[in-house]
């Protein structure tokens, strides 16, 4: 299901607007039917009247957003940088103290904001496969979960394999999508795509050999849910309508949410 999901974003192609609307549905309905509910359940304990769940959903929230700022401060200070250059050299009109020609100073400045873009396109590019690797230890977790259900007993197993089964359509669908939003290629979004896919059947074997406490899972349920609507809210929706803004678009992210809700409702 986690490749029959990669395989279906992978084939839309100029519907791409399309798909990002529906992955940030899928990741909305993730985060408000599943992940925030069970969180809560297994850390349900206050910090100053505050539940640790929800206090480790906003540190999964301001951590990305740190993250993603950092790179985009250092993007804008560079084009700031360059704009300053150009404006220098095209207002005077005259060689550098340093006795080199305006387009010998262009030349270099164009040269020195090259490297730097490249690094912050590496730095994007990073963002996107943190994001992808979170999604792949949410499906370990999946697979954990699995594992310790079956302890429990062979119905309750086979009750939390089936949920996790029918929305690892979504998580592979997902794990595609942002890997190559963030702008890597294909041949890395298809390994974290296999990586998703083989991530539930080792967590399930994990289970073999030691468990977590329900608390321990609790906080990292939360800190991924604030993961997930960062990504969903601030990258992948605005993303999904800037090149089309459309009600198609919106009713796809509508249709994601309904998509997540039906599922969390069947295997509930």
């Amino acid at each position: 299901m986690t490749l029959i999901g990669g395989w279906v974003a992978q084939r839309t192609g100029d519907r791409r607007h399309l798909v990002l609307g529906f992955a940030a549905g899928l990741m909305l309905g993730v985060v408000a039917f599943d992940l925030l509910p069970e969180a809560l359940h297994q850390a349900p304990e206050e910090v100053h009247g505050v539940p640790q769940a929800l206090l480790m959903f906003a540190a999964g929230f301001l951590t990305i957003h740190i993250v993603e700022r950092a790179v985009a401060i250092h993007r804008g200070h560079e084009e700031e940088y360059a704009e300053h250059s150009h404006g220098q050299h095209h207002s005077h009109g005259r060689p550098s103290e340093q006795g080199r020609s305006p387009d010998q100073d262009r030349g270099h400045h164009h040269g020195h904001a090259h490297g730097r873009s490249r690094q912050d396109a590496e730095r994007h590019q990073g963002v996107g496969l943190t994001a992808a690797m979170a999604l792949v230890g949410h499906s370990v977790m999946d697979g954990f979960a699995i594992g310790a259900a079956f302890q429990a007993g062979t119905t309750v197993g086979t009750v939390v394999a089936i949920a996790v089964v029918a929305h690892d359509f979504a998580d592979g669908f997902n794990t595609y999508t942002i890997t190559r939003l963030y702008g890597n290629n294909k041949r890395r979004a298809l390994a974290l795509l296999a990586a998703d896919a083989l991530a539930p059947v080792t967590g399930a074997a994990i289970t073999l050999l030691f468990t977590i406490s329900e608390h321990l899972l609790g906080l990292y349920l939360g800190f991924f849910a604030g993961f997930l609507l960062y990504l969903a809210t601030s990258d992948i929706l605005p993303e999904a309508h800037s090149p089309h803004p459309s009600r198609t678009t919106l009713l796809c992210t509508l249709a994601g949410v309904g998509f997540m809700w039906l599922v969390i409702g069947f295997a509930s």
